[in-house]
C-alpha cells in the first residue's frame, strides 16, 4: 500500500539544523526500513500557476489554488504493509519536520 504524506506549512515554525537532522534521520529510518519511494520539499503557494486546459481554455493563474496560512511545504511517498504503519510513521513524520502531517492513501 502506498501513501502520501503532505506536511503542513504555517510560516510560523522555520527550518534549524536539528530539525534537518531530524528529517534526515527519519528519512534515514525509511530506507532502512524498505519505505521509501520518494520525498521532496516544493515551492511556497506565490511560485504556484495553476492552469486550466479543458476545452482548450488555456488559462493559467499565478499563485495557488488555495489562499490560506497553512499550505504544503513537502510530502514523503511511503510503501508500506498496512495503515496502520502509514499512521506510525506519519506521527514519526510530523515529530520530525515540526509540523503537522496529513496522510492520504494512493488510490
Amino acid at each position: 500500500m502506498q501513501y502520501i504524506m503532505f506536511v503542513i506549512d504555517d510560516q510560523s515554525a522555520s527550518a534549524n539544523g536539528n530539525e534537518m537532522a531530524a528529517i534526515d534521520a527519519f528519512n534515514d529510518q525509511l530506507r532502512a526500513d524498505g519505505y521509501w519511494v520518494i520525498a521532496a520539499g516544493i515551492g511556497r503557494p506565490a511560485s504556484a500557476t495553476v492552469v486550466d486546459n479543458r476545452g482548450n481554455l488555456g488559462q493559467m493563474n499565478n499563485g495557488s489554488l488555495f489562499d490560506t496560512l497553512e499550505h504544503y511545504s513537502g510530502f514523503w511517498i511511503v510503501n508500506v504493509p498496512s495503515a496502520d504503519v502509514a499512521l506510525q510513521l506519519a506521527l514519526a513524520g510530523s515529530n520530525a519536520c515540526n509540523r503537522k502531517v496529513e496522510l492520504r492513501p494512493f488510490l
